[in-house]
């Protein structure tokens, strides 16, 4: 197979030609959202080359330091976005949730490197990309999962304030929120394993098959890190939630807050 063709500066420049119909479907349908269109691609291309430009000397200088020190801060970054999300949560579901996401996304992350593919924990060419797919969507399941927790709560207090009259315990009344919030957390990350290899060719894989790696190996590493992504969503997200409603209520079992 042939090596991925190299894009030129000119080239790639013609990518972004495609934003004007994306700006003009915008105007037709009057959504006043072309300034953030504008500047999430802006943002998007800067921090992008950025992280082109430091991964190129992570690679060519590889060092354990620099690898703990991008994966930290990836992982630092994730629990930023969904705590900022959620500034109102108490400080000990807040501190939950950052221990769900580093602990959960890290240990899968360091199984799949040095279990199944059989190489050291601070090679970036594994460590990195890998590391990067399965803390972003560890953070969009623990965002989603906090969200709909939350948003159903809200919804059902007066309920809740039922129930706590007539006796149920903390745990009881919140242990169904937290079944539905895990359920909606996972569900997009289940979808797409269910549509994967009819509907869509995953980027991993689609990366991969671009720069001249076999097929069935693509799709050998693609099952593998989709499987590692589905734990580590489902393990965060339940530490999340499971722990961090915990923190809603005191030693007596009685809800203190909301």
């Amino acid at each position: 197979m042939n090596g991925i063709i190299q894009l030129q500066i000119g080239q790639f420049l013609l990518i972004y030609l495609l934003l004007l119909v994306v700006l003009v479907v915008m105007r037709v349908c009057r959504i006043d959202q072309t300034r953030l269109l504008v500047v999430s691609s802006m943002k998007m291309t800067v921090q992008l080359i950025l992280a082109g430009l430091i991964l190129t000397y992570i690679f060519e200088h590889p060092h354990p330091l620099f690898v703990v020190a991008y994966l930290g801060a990836m992982t630092g970054f994730s629990i930023h976005r969904v705590l900022s999300k959620n500034r109102d949560l108490n400080p000990r579901f807040r501190l939950v949730t950052g221990l769900s996401i580093a602990g959960a996304g890290l240990c899968v992350l360091a199984y799949f490197v040095a279990v199944v593919v059989g190489e050291g924990l601070f090679n970036p060419q594994y460590v990195i990309p890998i590391g990067g797919m399965v803390m972003g969507n560890t953070m969009t399941g623990v965002s989603l999962g906090v969200k709909t927790f939350r948003e159903s709560i809200h919804d059902q207090r007066s309920k809740i304030e039922a129930l706590v009259c007539v006796g149920a315990s903390a745990e009881d009344i919140l242990l169904p929120f937290v079944r539905q919030a895990l359920e909606t957390a996972m569900l997009p990350t289940l979808n797409s394993m269910v549509g994967m290899g009819i509907v869509s060719l995953p980027g991993m894989m689609t990366g991969q098959i671009l720069a001249g790696t076999l097929p069935m190996t693509s799709i050998l590493y693609q099952i593998a890190i989709m499987i590692a992504i589905c734990t580590a969503v489902t393990c965060a997200c339940f530490g999340t939630l499971y722990f961090g409603s915990k923190t809603l209520y005191d030693k007596k079992r009685q809800i203190i807050q909301l």
